[in-house]
């Protein structure tokens, strides 16, 4: 079945849609060339960071361009990877005299055109940039083979803690540590009670039946390990929440921030809920909540699902996620913390 979305041209979606949003945005973000960059550059002698990904995810990773989060993003057509040669501007455009940090999601051709990416940049006499392959879905690749996951919606708490870690002067090699730590300590498992379509040709993408719900769903709407009936906010929780617990393990006495990402047209009312359930569990099972974060971040256009993070932190990674920060979608000000500027 064709879904109606509100266009113009099918071929022009992703450029148009950057030229509003930049448009809409102009005191943090602008255009270059394709790129989306932050409207005032970081301060000189400071780590950029760059990620490429498919778009049709929004807002990631457009809305994380700014002060404390990303200094360029590289849209790739919709659903694909950017090619190796815009990859590679992008990381030059980042280059703030202390090195880059490429951040890579892991699937096949996000690698794969980093790799390139950067193999170009070192024949140009670029040599100071690294790489992060990042991932977190459980669902993805059984405990023990960790590095064949999937990246996903729990990325968030790698691109928001490193953002304030070279905002705040970090090596490059430090920066790449801690995106690693991050993401070891960060695990993600997805749902989706619907389908969602392609924006340019309309088709519906996956295969899940009216009135059923799958876990273990891909950022471009795999629907997993199968499908089960629908059931209850609290019930849908309670499978899937504790394997996040077991995998990392998290334990009594540990301290998570939680994310509850909604992949498309999921409401505030049930994430809620949601999160409502969440709370309780976590609670009974001894781990702590520093902060949950709810709403949009990583979709698959209009796809009714939702995923849950959980990321453990301690006393560093507490204020660098605390740390403000202005993207045009997402914005961090904590009671404790001053607005950026």
């Amino acid at each position: 079945m064709r879904v109606a979305k509100l266009i113009n041209e099918p071929d022009a979606i992703v450029a148009e849609m950057l030229e509003g949003y930049a448009a809409a945005f102009p005191e943090i973000i602008k255009l270059d060339n394709g790129l989306v960059v932050r409207a005032k550059p970081k301060a000189p002698g400071k780590v950029g960071l760059v990620i490429g990904n498919g778009s049709g995810h929004e807002p990631a990773m457009i809305g994380l361009v700014g002060p404390g989060l990303f200094d360029v993003n590289v849209p790739g057509p919709i659903f694909t990877a950017p090619g190796p040669s815009k990859l590679a501007d992008g990381i030059k455009a980042a280059d703030n005299g202390a090195g880059v940090l490429v951040c890579v999601s892991n699937h096949s051709g996000d690698v794969l055109n980093a790799e390139l990416a950067l193999e170009d940049l070192e024949d140009e006499g670029l040599s100071e940039v690294e790489s992060v392959i990042l991932y977190d879905d459980i669902d993805s690749a059984p405990r023990g083979n960790e590095q064949e996951r999937r990246g996903s919606a729990g990325l968030f708490f790698v691109w928001k803690i490193v953002g304030a870690y070279a905002e705040a002067g970090a090596t490059l090699s430090d920066c790449r540590q801690m995106a690693e730590r991050v993401r070891d300590n960060t695990r993600t498992l997805s749902a989706t009670l619907g389908n969602c379509s392609h924006p340019v040709s309309g088709e519906s993408i996956g295969d899940l039946g009216e009135g059923q719900i799958a876990i273990g769903v891909g950022v471009h709407g795999e629907t997993g390990g199968g499908a089960m009936p629908v059931t209850t906010a609290d019930d849908a929780v309670d499978m899937m929440l504790p394997r996040l617990i077991e995998d990392l393990p998290f334990t009594a006495g540990d301290e998570v921030c939680v994310l509850v990402n909604n992949s498309g047209s999921m409401t505030l009312m049930e994430l809620s809920i949601i999160y409502r359930r969440i709370s309780q569990v976590l609670g009974t099972s001894g781990i702590s909540v520093h902060r949950a974060w709810l709403g949009p971040y990583a979709t698959t256009q209009e796809s009714a699902g939702f995923a849950i993070t959980l990321c453990r932190v301690d006393e560093e990674t507490k204020t660098l996620y605390d740390a403000p920060a202005q993207g045009a979608s997402i914005q961090f000000i904590t009671p404790d913390s001053e607005e950026v500027s």
